[in-house]
């Protein structure tokens, strides 16, 4: 547990450790098949072209998950994620580099451990594409 974020240690603004992702056409199949979401603009690049996309883009709750990932690996496995939520903003498409990041938006001090977290992933042309927030519970300091 040498790299758990022990609440009392963890300032607000700190940033968690930036994930990198690069989704690929086939994981997309992949996601439609464990996710259900079998839209075609996922997977068909005539299908996306048929609805003006300039090519098959990743799914929103693919990009999501990976934010949750970028949670729960700072986390460790001491903390618990309590919720989440996020709000799409920009397409994601296969073949690019996705940053998901992180920072400490705020700790509460009913001495209950938990912080909030605003999340989002970024596009290589520095968009974010993704945002939103996560509460956490973090393991306090032994006294």
């Amino acid at each position: 547990m040498a790299d758990t974020p022990f609440f009392e240690d963890t300032a607000v603004g700190a940033e968690l450790p930036a994930l990198e992702k690069m989704p690929t056409p086939r994981q997309l199949v992949m996601y439609a098949g464990a996710s259900g979401d079998y839209n075609p603009i996922h997977y068909d690049r005539d299908a996306a072209a048929a609805r003006g996309l300039p090519g098959i883009v990743v799914h929103g709750q693919l990009v999501s998950s990976c934010l949750i990932q970028l949670v729960t690996d700072w986390l460790g496995p001491a903390g618990l994620l309590k919720k989440h939520s996020v709000s799409y903003k920009a397409m994601t498409f296969p073949g690019e580099k996705l940053l998901l990041r992180g920072v400490v938006a705020r700790k509460s001090e009913a001495g209950d451990g938990l912080a909030t977290l605003s999340i989002w992933a970024e596009n290589p042309r520095g968009e974010k594409t993704v945002t939103g927030t996560a509460v956490v519970e973090l393991p306090r300091r032994p006294v």
